[in-house]
């Protein structure tokens, strides 16, 4: 009998060993690069927590999420894509947490036909929709959206001439190209535009040249801590015009690092940063409080920014895709990678912390105007405007 059963435990063994492995095979594999260190650490942190809260299954399946830190630097996010597709076998991948690297990632994700989704802002990520683009979706407002917002502001408040200062990279490029032309186009006048490097530790020079031009109100187009630099110089240079920043600063490193000098600062944000501001009836205010809420359970008050919000409205689209993907093919195949980003372009009506979710084959970002509200710094902190 003995001999009979070390029989049976031995043919039963290879079964079961690969049955083991097909099951592991088949969990969801999401790979993920942040900028947790480096210039735009204040960014990557909260997106890297977020993935701590994320969902361990999706449709009955375990996600394993894999998380690298790219230090904010270009070339360690594009090493990092590679080695999650290549030897993780990763079937998609989310980040960068900032333009330039995200930008460098479109490149390996359409090589690898592997679905990414970006948690950076500008629109150059996933316009137009090419071969390659195709394969790259994104979570965060698109810097167009934004600028479109901000000059309608300053018209509002009648300021007939701007200064610019933004990142010498993708990022402030991006935002000088939109807002130049939406902000010139609608006859507000740009008399001075900078340039500065996220590494700076001073912008003198590049504001005495702003001040000296006398603009109505100064755009600084950065992100994360590195933005407050020109802010702090404005001040101090006893610049007092109005002072705009974009949705890059929307995290409370900034107010903690700017100070007493982002007092009156105007800048367009996502809803989740004014959840609790938002009326009743708006559509957004119930799934960005949701984001919220979870957060600061495991974090605290007051600790929730609009980056890891980017990082959770990448969890609601894979939430809303996977379940559709499965019904052709299962994770860990070629097949399920298309089947998948076939299934995030078909995206519609998912409601996230930023906004509402509806792709398209010529959109791969799927928010509208309901994603973005004017807020103003108030006593160091947001305050939305009515």
């Amino acid at each position: 009998m003995k001999l009979q059963l070390k029989l049976l435990a031995a043919l039963a063994a290879p079964a079961l060993a690969l049955a083991a492995t097909q099951a592991a095979a088949q969990d969801l594999k999401v790979g993920v690069t942040v900028s947790a260190t480096g210039p735009a650490a204040s960014l990557g942190i909260p997106e890297r927590n977020t993935f701590a809260l994320m969902p361990q299954t999706i449709a009955g399946r375990k996600v394993q999420y894999i998380i690298l830190d790219d230090a904010s630097d270009t070339t360690s996010a594009v090493k990092n894509t590679r080695k999650l597709i290549g030897e993780d076998k990763v079937d998609v991948v989310v980040g960068s947490t900032i333009t330039p690297n995200s930008l460098a990632m479109i490149d390996i994700a359409a090589e690898t036909e592997t679905p990414m989704i970006a948690m950076a802002a500008s629109s150059r990520i996933v316009e137009p929709v090419d071969a390659k683009r195709r394969w790259v979706f994104k979570t965060p407002q698109n810097d167009q959206m934004m600028a479109v917002v901000i000059v309608g502001h300053m018209l509002s408040k009648g300021i007939k001439s701007v200064g610019f200062i933004g990142f010498a990279d993708a990022y402030g490029e991006g935002w000088w190209s939109v807002f130049s032309t939406i902000a010139e186009g609608r006859g507000v006048k740009i008399v001075a535009s900078e340039r500065y490097q996220r590494t700076d530790t001073s912008v003198t020079g590049q504001v005495l040249k702003i001040v000296s031009a006398n603009p109505d109100a100064v755009l600084i187009a950065g992100s994360g801590t590195p933005a407050a630099l020109p802010q702090k110089t404005l001040k101090e240079r006893g610049y007092k015009g109005q002072i705009y920043q974009t949705h890059g600063v929307a995290n409370r490193d900034f107010l903690r690092v700017c100070g007493k000098d982002c007092e009156g600062t105007w800048l367009p944000a996502g809803p989740v940063l004014v959840a609790g501001q938002l009326p009743a009836d708006n559509p957004v205010k119930k799934s960005a409080q949701a984001y919220v809420d979870v957060y600061e359970k495991a974090h605290g008050k007051n600790s929730v920014s609009t980056f890891g919000a980017h990082a959770w409205d990448a969890g609601i689209l894979l939430q809303a895709a996977v379940p559709v993907a499965l019904k052709t093919a299962q994770p860990g195949t070629p097949a399920f990678r298309k089947a998948l980003r076939d299934a995030l372009e078909g995206v519609k009506d998912a409601a996230g912390a930023h906004g509402i979710f509806s792709m398209s084959p010529t959109d791969h970002l799927g928010l509208d105007q309901r994603a973005a509200v004017m807020v103003q710094i108030v006593n160091g902190d947001w305050k939305m405007s009515k």
